[in-house]
């Protein structure tokens, strides 16, 4: 059995990161997506919300997809879920550079597993959690970014 890991921070979840999942289910018999818990960036919704907000998400997608929080290092995390297939998505140019490093000491890490890079639709290239966070912090329109659903939750959250 293929199983493919697409970590992330997810915070929130949005239509650019909905496009890599859904292009990944495709490649693997089974898509681990790892919920990273990342406190010290200040993320505006906690670990158990941001696993809750994805598995809305990708209910969808039957039971291919598991949805699980971690705090360990990623390759620690794809070891135990025995993951042959590390999913990243690119956006940009700067993606690349960050992504290029990760990948090559991940590589040294467990040279087992593969790291395997999906490009974001062009629709979606110019989308980042925080920029939504942002604009919807400043009171703009959120709606093409993420689902309804999230949407929602993002600006009760800014409402306090």
């Amino acid at each position: 059995m293929r199983i493919g890991l697409y970590p992330g921070t997810f915070d929130p979840v949005t239509n650019g990161h909905m496009d890599i999942i859904g292009r990944a289910v495709k490649l693997v018999d089974r898509l681990v997506i790892g919920v990273a818990r990342n406190d010290e960036k200040g993320p505006m919704f906690t670990t158990d919300q941001r696993v809750e907000m994805v598995r809305a998400e990708v209910a969808h997608l039957g039971s291919k997809v598991e949805v699980r929080p971690f705090s360990s290092l990623l390759m620690h995390f794809a070891e135990e879920l025995d993951a042959g297939i590390i999913v990243r998505g690119l956006r940009a140019v700067a993606d690349f550079e960050y992504e290029f490093q990760m990948t090559a000491m991940n590589q040294r890490l467990n040279a087992d597993i593969e790291t395997v890079f999906l490009m974001a639709d062009p629709r979606h290239q110019a989308i980042a959690s925080r920029l939504v966070k942002e604009i919807a912090r400043l009171d703009g329109a959120i709606d093409s970014f993420v689902s309804p659903a999230v949407a929602e939750m993002v600006r009760a959250k800014v409402k306090g």
